[in-house]
């Protein structure tokens, strides 16, 4: 059960914010196959479950467990993107392409939590990350009937339906670094990639952290639920350019946005109807 954000959440005294500016969608991003690379898009259909074409697809272990970043970075390499016919167009550094066709294999039930239905791609697809990750890998589809409703306690599969992620927030962190890296004799680092946080939703013109405070926003014709904060894991450790691992954000969100033993940046979002997302659309908090 997803833990409701603002039971427990202290809520820093910069986040209060006078929404009487408006604000914009900055951009959209959707991740065909979970760990891969983000697809930018000006617009985008909002189903019940998140976004169309969002996280369909994943690689798993011949046990049908997800394979995530923090033991596969060279995922972060793989372009994936859909295909016309609902197959994937597979690319990555040091492999050929590959054009998938639509799954059509066996069923199967991942080990992973969230993942009810799933269908297997084909023998190729199996093989071609197989050698990608030197490891037995199998790819999979996300079959839409076997999701499970997004209800009041559950945000929803994977990572959650939607993740709304602020530049002004991540401006703040940058800073953050920068400040601690100087306390510490180092040169401060540039400033971090917001793909490492895999947002659907960029958000810009809002005060730092103004979104903790949120309980429901308004994003062009879609209203949405805050679900709650998002709490970040390892996997932002890797810079998804180069796959180079370090100690941020991780160290100066521990610093600064620490509560309830875990580190925090984002929020998640449950659609409560069903339209069209796109890029300038107004965003109005509730």
């Amino acid at each position: 059960m997803l833990r409701m954000f603002r039971e427990y959440a202290p809520i820093p005294r910069e986040s209060a914010f006078s929404y009487s500016c408006p604000m914009e969608l900055a951009e959209i991003r959707t991740y065909p196959l979970k760990a891969a690379k983000g697809i930018p898009r000006s617009s985008v259909q909002v189903l019940p479950w998140g976004l169309e074409g969002d996280r369909r697809w994943a690689v798993v272990n011949p046990l049908g467990e997800v394979f995530w970043v923090g033991e596969h970075p060279r995922l972060l390499s793989v372009s994936a993107v859909e295909t016309p016919e609902g197959g994937l167009h597979l690319t990555a550094e040091g492999m050929g392409e590959l054009k998938v066709p639509p799954a059509t294999g066996d069923t199967l039930s991942p080990g992973s939590a969230g993942l009810d239905r799933a269908v297997l791609a084909d023998a190729d697809a199996h093989e071609w990350f197989t050698r990608l990750l030197g490891r037995p890998a199998r790819l999979i589809w996300l079959d839409v009937s076997g999701r499970r409703t997004v209800t009041e306690e559950q945000g929803g599969l994977w990572d959650g339906p939607l993740l709304l992620v602020s530049r002004s927030s991540l401006r703040r962190l940058d800073d953050w670094i920068a400040e601690g890296a100087v306390e510490r004799g180092e040169d401060p680092p540039g400033p971090l990639d917001i793909a490492r946080f895999r947002p659907n939703a960029i958000i810009d013109d809002a005060e730092p952290f103004a979104e903790d405070t949120w309980t429901s926003v308004r994003i062009g014709e879609i209203d949405f639920r805050v679900s709650e904060l998002c709490d970040r894991c390892a996997a932002t450790l890797w810079d998804p350019t180069t796959q180079d691992h370090g100690r941020e954000p991780l160290r100066t969100l521990a610093e600064h946005r620490r509560w309830d033993g875990k580190t925090w940046f984002g929020i998640r979002l449950v659609p409560g109807n069903l339209g069209k997302l796109r890029v300038g659309d107004e965003v109005r908090p509730g």
